[in-house]
């Protein structure tokens, strides 16, 4: 059993009624008893008194948050001043955690993280917090399974205080490849997408077109003529796309030197998209008017995307998030690079100072520079986002984090900017564009050196009006239409190769 601190560690506590020093309980602080008399004959010493109470207590707990998701799971104590902690495992009997925070007196908003602890989060089974001894509070997490505790302060940015912050990562980290094996062993939209009974017409029509989008037998309001029209696109796109991948198929190879087995077309795998659902957990993005927030639309768009390419045998699609998690910016793109993605696609819905700005976009990475102001502005934006989400600075990945702003690639750009063509094209027919051709800027999300890149903002949460048509399902499923037939042009004109050896 191991201590580790952040900040000015406390004394060790007093001997409980639990093992390990576990105890929550609030033994007596003889030492802060002052009779009346004492008060009465301190005079105008009270008040310096009272002050220096009040900076020895610390802080006061203003929200207590918790962000269960499969990749980790996060605590957050946000603070009027900062918080100092110390923690240690403890590995016999049940897994636990057990953190000392100091400078706190137990409060009834640090007792709402009891309540707040899900039967499914994967990491925490139970949560215990009292007032271990004076200014100290006692936090006990009973774990589920083991895990590499990250805790650390954060300084106060945007609407946050201070925050004390407890990630719960697995023991060794979790595999991306984990989330591609079980796609493929389980399809994504044979579990959105329930197939009709075998004796009904839809059945026997989904077996007739396999190759044609099918829409969700929800029972619900019908798809209008837009979004059939939408889906008809999506499919002709698919068409042709399949369609260029059995050409090479059936192409006679020119090297008669290779047997027909070692023939096979370097198409002929499966293909990988990383789709990116911008911000999460802590880090809302931009907030509409009415108070829609952006990482729920952009969340709630990638998983139509999702459904609408795994209706593709040979496509798979990671998501950087799945859920209401934070993911740091490198953290996204280091995932899509140890699956070998094909493409990388950030979706965002931002929000400018003018409300009246609105209209969809498309972004590549530049290495020369913004194409515009608005670009550059945005691009600081997003790259902002590891600040107001929380990352541990002192354990960032400092050498990756240099190597994704050197290594961009100028094919790697030109890439990104046939599909941002392709893309744009497509989404210009479901809403207006803010620009009519794809712009660059320098967002740290689009750095992988190898895999093409866009970031799509998919309107001004800002705005009113595309506030409104954000959050609605309909309009959400006409935007995941027309990204997913941009992609399909995209590889119909460029089909991808062979996929890399590691």
């Amino acid at each position: 059993m191991s201590r580790q601190r952040t900040g000015r560690a406390p004394g060790r506590s007093q001997a409980g009624p639990h093992a390990h020093g576990e105890s929550v309980g609030v033994p007596a602080d003889r030492g802060a008893v002052i009779t009346r008399r004492a008060l009465m004959q301190s005079g105008g010493v009270l008040a310096l008194w009272l002050g220096a109470g009040r900076l020895a207590w610390g802080a006061e707990v203003l929200a207590v948050r918790l962000w269960p998701a499969a990749d980790y799971t996060r605590v957050t104590l946000e603070s009027d001043e900062p918080l100092n902690a110390t923690y240690f495992l403890v590995k016999d009997g049940p897994p636990r955690l057990v953190i000392d925070i100091e400078g706190l007196q137990l409060s009834a908003t640090l007792k709402e993280l009891v309540g707040k602890v899900q039967t499914d989060d994967p990491y925490i089974a139970g949560l215990r917090v009292g007032q271990n001894r004076p200014k100290v509070v006692r936090m006990v997490i009973d774990l589920k399974q083991a895990v590499k505790p990250d805790v650390f302060p954060l300084k106060p940015v945007a609407a946050y205080k201070h925050r004390l912050v407890f990630d719960l990562h697995p023991q060794g980290g979790r595999d991306p490849l984990l989330d591609l094996t079980q796609a493929a062993s389980s399809p994504a939209p044979a579990a959105t997408q329930p197939k009709p009974p075998a004796s009904s017409p839809a059945a026997s029509a989904a077996a007739s077109t396999p190759s044609t989008l099918q829409w969700p037998a929800t029972g619900g309001p019908q798809p209008s003529n837009e979004s059939r029209e939408a889906a008809a696109e999506v499919a002709d796109a698919l068409g042709d796309f399949i369609g260029s991948l059995d050409k090479i198929r059936k192409a006679p190879s020119t090297d008669p030197s290779r047997s027909t087995a070692k023939a096979k077309p370097a198409t002929d795998r499966l293909i990988v998209i990383a789709l990116d659902p911008g911000h999460g957990g802590e880090d809302p993005g931009a907030i509409g008017p009415s108070g829609t927030q952006e990482k729920h639309v952009a969340l709630a768009i990638a998983r139509k995307l999702r459904e609408r390419l795994e209706t593709r045998d040979n496509i798979r699609v990671l998501m950087t998030r799945d859920d209401d998690f934070f993911v740091p910016l490198n953290e996204r793109v280091n995932k899509a690079r140890r699956v070998q993605a094909d493409l990388f696609v950030s979706i965002h819905a931002d929000a400018f100072m003018n409300q009246q700005a609105r209209g969809a976009s498309v972004f590549a990475l530049s290495d020369r520079g913004a194409t515009s102001a608005a670009a550059r502005w945005m691009a600081q934006r997003e790259n902002a986002s590891d600040v107001v989400g929380g990352v541990n600075i002192k354990t960032r990945d400092a050498t990756l984090l240099r190597t994704l702003m050197d290594m961009s690639t100028t094919a790697q750009i030109k890439d990104s900017l046939r599909l941002g063509h392709e893309v744009l094209g497509r989404i210009g027919r479901v809403g207006k564009l803010h620009k009519a051709h794809v712009e660059q800027a320098g967002f740290a999300v689009l750095k992988a050196p190898d895999i093409p890149s866009i970031l799509v903002e998919t309107g001004f949460i800002s705005n009113p009006d595309e506030e409104s048509k954000l959050a609605d399902a309909d309009y959400q499923d006409r935007l995941a239409d027309a990204l997913s037939a941009g992609i399909a042009r995209y590889f119909a004109k460029n089909p991808p190769l062979a996929r890399r050896k590691t």
